[in-house]
């Protein structure tokens, strides 16, 4: 007998599949969920995030107790010996009615508790999916890892990392990120920051680990903020280059008088991966500013999502907006400027700009790509700055909140996916739809049976 026990589904969306059984798993209860894509695109691994606040009867649960079913998914066979042997006693056993995803529920303010429960599928055009979260202790599910996010030395200070097996961003300065691509789909930043390898001569070590594919230098490089802190000026002051930075270096000095940064990884994979950013002391030399940024990283895909949060704003005049900005490319060939989309690509001889002595040679790829989006709602208005080696930058009305949002976006034609110029900027413009209209929870109905 099934009961229903709690509903905000439409009476028909309950018990409408066999309830999935594994050999060692028998389920009494299971919450319904149904997803639903408003756009008139297919979804590939789209992101999914439900809160406690959204499903009451999950808040507090601990995530051995919380299992993720596709209905329609294909079950997994009994494993063989040799499978077993490998996988041990932590590895799924034969399923019925339905596969066994991953998910990660994730505690974003480390107080020992979930935050978000998050997981990725594939949407049809205008389609509302259910799946299932079932209910009930147990420990098998080994989770391969899509994203990676580590904290290292790298050539002797510390570095963010965050990457998907496509592509990655790391902080060699602290306030404008990296792009790395792969040649495979591959997770390198835990060997990069632990073995000792150039970003850029890694492909000497092995060709699938790819390669640093943008010098950054004083642009905003893959993603970077600002602030527009003079009206009728597009001038963008920077945490790196304030009065008391060295313009030389193109670094903070004293972290006492200076900008001082701060960096935490908040989740390590499997299918999102976080590290947050704190900006602290920055005094522009028109106000005095502190920021925490969020960077995540996504499996299966080419971009990062981050979101800003001023804890700190003195500005000293009126009018000022944040900036969150990418390097225009040398020579571009193909770019678009639209709405809140901004893609630049071009051919590339990639090389080392630290390696004076000319030790390496440079990759000469077919092109390498940038992209920014900014979501419709924040009324962003996109400006391009000769500034610091020619940037594209959006300029956010100020926010009583004080919270932005962007997205930065990378490839090149060495990798798995995304080979031409093209299919990056349509890969672009397909993500600004889906990050300006992400899947939702339409609804649940919480479900038992004797």
């Amino acid at each position: 007998m099934l009961a229903l026990l709690a509903s905000v589904l439409p009476a028909q969306a309950a018990a409408s599949d066999p309830w999935y059984v594994r050999e060692d798993f028998k389920p009494v209860r299971r919450i319904a969920i149904q997803i639903a894509n408003d756009l008139d695109q297919h979804r590939r691994a789209t992101p999914v995030t439900i809160t406690p606040a959204q499903i009451p009867e999950l808040a507090g649960m601990h995530e051995l107790t919380v299992t993720l079913v596709d209905p329609k998914g294909t079950p997994r066979p009994v494993p063989t010996k040799e499978q077993l042997a490998v996988m041990g006693p932590h590895g799924i056993r034969q399923e019925a009615n339905g596969r066994q995803l991953d998910l990660q529920m994730d505690d974003l303010d480390k107080d020992g508790v979930w935050d978000e429960l998050f997981f990725q599928t594939d949407l049809k055009p205008r389609e509302t999916r259910t799946l299932y979260l079932y209910l009930g202790f147990h420990q098998r599910g080994w989770n391969p890892h899509g994203a990676a996010a580590v904290i290292g030395s790298y050539a002797r200070h510390m570095v963010p990392f965050w990457e998907s097996g496509n592509v990655g961003w790391k902080l060699w300065f602290p306030d404008s990120a990296d792009v790395y691509g792969k040649r495979k789909n591959i997770l390198v930043a835990p060997q990069i920051l632990t073995q000792n390898m150039d970003g850029y001569a890694v492909s000497y070590v092995d060709p699938a680990y790819g390669s640093d594919i943008m010098s950054v230098d004083d642009s905003f490089g893959g993603g970077g903020i600002g602030l527009f802190e003079t009206p009728g000026s597009d001038h963008v002051s920077r945490p790196r280059f304030s009065p008391n930075a060295d313009a030389v270096e193109r670094w903070n000095t004293n972290q006492l008088r200076d900008t001082r940064y701060a960096f935490e990884v908040i989740v390590n994979g499997p299918l999102r991966s976080m590290v947050r950013i704190k900006t602290m002391n920055w005094n522009s030399g028109k106000g005095r500013y502190a920021l925490e940024q969020i960077y995540t990283a996504y499996a299966g895909h080419n971009y990062a999502t981050a979101k800003v949060k001023f804890d700190q704003w003195q500005p000293r005049g009126k009018g000022v907006e944040f900036a969150a900005g990418i390097r225009k490319k040398e020579g571009e060939t193909l770019g678009l400027r639209q709405g809140g989309v901004v893609v630049t690509t071009a051919p590339e001889a990639i090389r080392n700009p630290d390696d004076t002595d000319s030790t390496q040679n440079a990759l000469r790829v077919a092109y390498a790509g940038a992209a920014l989006v900014v979501k419709d709602s924040y009324r962003a208005r996109h400006v391009s700055v000769a500034q610091q080696q020619g940037n594209e930058l959006f300029r956010f009305p100020a926010r009583a909140d004080g919270r932005y949002e962007y997205l930065i976006a990378a490839g090149w034609s060495e990798g798995e996916v995304l080979k031409t110029a093209a299919g990056f900027r349509d890969y672009v413009v397909g993500v600004a739809k889906e990050y300006n209209s992400p899947a939702r929870l339409a609804g649940y109905a919480v479900e038992a049976r004797d």
